[in-house]
């Protein structure tokens, strides 16, 4: 990548980028990115240079990587996309593209809102100039295209599609914040799949993120490389809110400290959270899959147990799962698991659901407690007892832990069981009480239905009967006495357990 002019003349420049870092508030991200572009700071510059990275001196070249942790309404993405994007794409020359070949200047932003945004900035820097506005080919909802062979593409966080592409630079923002319904780790796999894309071309990697867990890429990066010890090439700063926005106001923040004081702490103070850490270790976990296997059909002589996350059909996916327990190898054992995806009709989904657990000779199913009454009436209409679960989510969690460490559970092949419970999140509250749920933005549909039927399994006191039932049930006399026979057996498994087993 070779500057056809350098940033800090671009800012200065009416016809190019001048005004759009303009003031004092502005100094922070002006000084960084002329740092971070290698060019040269000034006496007055230099002191900011250091507050925010802890070094003592700009690297003097264009780093490979800029890692900006900052609080939120910092104008991380505005400086992104008003002045990194337009620059790269439009002020420097890429000579390591072969003829014909197109680069491509990557935003990949936590949602596509938010991608769609990043861009919306670019567009607007690039029409405001006299000079790059003639630059600009044609315009898309995704993409801006330059006649100078650049393409400039916004998406959301998904590794899938990045592979095999020439970037000329990649933006992460709020990287800290990507999900996936594909990947336990989206920020890692993203960020290793457009890597070697930017290794043709040489080209930068800017994350720019508020801070949140210690964990992910933002977190290994900072703690690498922040301050004077961390390698030249890789440029890190760090500041809260009101540092990169001086024009932020106090009371915004310090509001946000009474409301939360660990929230606020890492939204606006730039902190990572300490409150916060990852539920399972995604080895733990994919230990447990039995690879290839996807549904597993009903046996003869296997008592099952079904556990259903509802939804209202309109926000939320709703969920089934049923397992069994193997008591030769003591495991609980996932057999199907069914997601509904939103928007649907509740009582659809409920007949869908009904109809599969008929299948594995099951006509009672466990569910969340908050769903109200409407999954007692729905599933009773298809001729399945709904029973509210007694134990709230967390507990449910904790218990699959254990399980999961010790390889007690033999999950089905399936993205989501694997994304959605390595994204389970351990927190901590002010009073000292743990709990476990989804991360911001994220779901655990899968992972909650997963957690009630391990949880049935490995509690249920009538197990050591239920394996006498599984072999009555699957012997010939059972066979030749049908239905009737199996009528008894339920009957008497109910009187002997006390009530504890009862076999629909």
């Amino acid at each position: 990548m070779i500057p056809r002019i350098s940033l800090r003349q671009a800012l200065a420049d009416p016809a190019l980028l001048g005004g759009v870092l303009e003031g004092e508030s502005w100094k922070p991200w002006r000084t960084l990115l002329l740092a971070a572009m290698g060019e040269e700071l000034t006496e007055d510059e230099r002191p900011v240079f250091k507050k925010f990275t802890g070094r003592e001196r700009e690297p003097g070249r264009r780093v490979e990587e800029f890692v900006g942790v900052k609080g939120r309404r910092a104008g991380g993405s505005y400086a992104g996309g008003k002045v990194v994007i337009p620059y790269l794409a439009g002020l420097c020359q890429h000579p390591s593209l072969v003829r014909g070949e197109r680069g491509v200047l990557l935003c990949v932003a936590a949602d596509q809102r938010q991608a769609d945004v990043i861009l919306d900035y670019a567009d607007a820097s690039f029409r405001a100039s006299p000079v790059l506005s003639q630059l600009i080919e044609g315009r898309t909802q995704r993409e801006l295209r330059l006649n100078n062979g650049i393409d400039i593409e916004v998406r959301a966080a998904d590794y899938r599609r990045l592979r095999g592409l020439t970037f000329i630079a990649v933006i992460a923002d709020e990287v800290a914040f990507w999900s996936s319904d594909f990947s336990a780790n989206p920020d890692d796999e993203i960020l290793n799949a457009v890597r070697p894309g930017l290794a043709t071309t040489g080209g930068p990697l800017f994350m720019i993120s508020s801070p949140y867990a210690r964990r992910g890429e933002l977190w290994r990066v900072f703690q690498r490389h922040y301050g004077a010890a961390g390698d030249p090439q890789i440029m890190v700063a760090k500041g809260s809110s009101r540092e990169f926005n001086a024009t932020l106001l106090q009371s915004v923040v310090d509001r946000a400290y009474e409301r939360d004081p660990a929230a606020a702490s890492a939204e606006y103070g730039a902190e990572f959270r300490r409150d916060i850490e990852s539920f399972v270790a995604i080895e733990a976990v994919t230990a447990c899959v039995s690879r290839g296997v996807y549904e597993r059909a009903p046996q003869r002589g296997v008592v099952y147990s079904a556990f259903v996350d509802p939804s209202g059909g309109s926000a939320d996916a709703m969920t089934l799962a049923i397992g069994h327990r193997d008591h030769a190898r003591q495991v609980v054992v996932i057999d199907a698991l069914r997601e509904v995806a939103p928007p649907f009709s509740p009582e659809k989904a409920v007949e869908q659901f009904a109809s599969l657990l008929r299948t594995y000779n099951c006509f009672k199913v466990v569910g969340d407690r908050f769903a109200g009454d409407w999954p007692v009436e729905v599933f009773g209409k298809f001729g399945v007892q709904y029973e509210q679960s007694a134990a709230p989510k967390s507990d449910l969690y904790r218990d699959l832990l254990a399980s999961l460490n010790s390889q007690r559970v033999d999950l089905l092949d399936h993205p989501k069981i694997i994304s959605e419970l390595c994204a389970l999140e351990r927190r901590t509250s002010r009073g000292g009480r743990d709990s476990i749920d989804h991360p911001p933005g994220g779901y655990d549909d899968v992972a909650n239905v997963i957690a009630g039927v391990a949880a049935a399994l490995t509690s249920d006191p009538g197990t050591d009967y239920l394996e006498f039932c599984n072999r009555f049930n699957g012997s010939t006399e059972a066979d030749r006495d049908g239905v009737e026979a199996w009528r008894r057996l339920r009957d008497f498994a109910y009187v002997s357990t006390g009530g504890a087993v009862r076999l629909w």
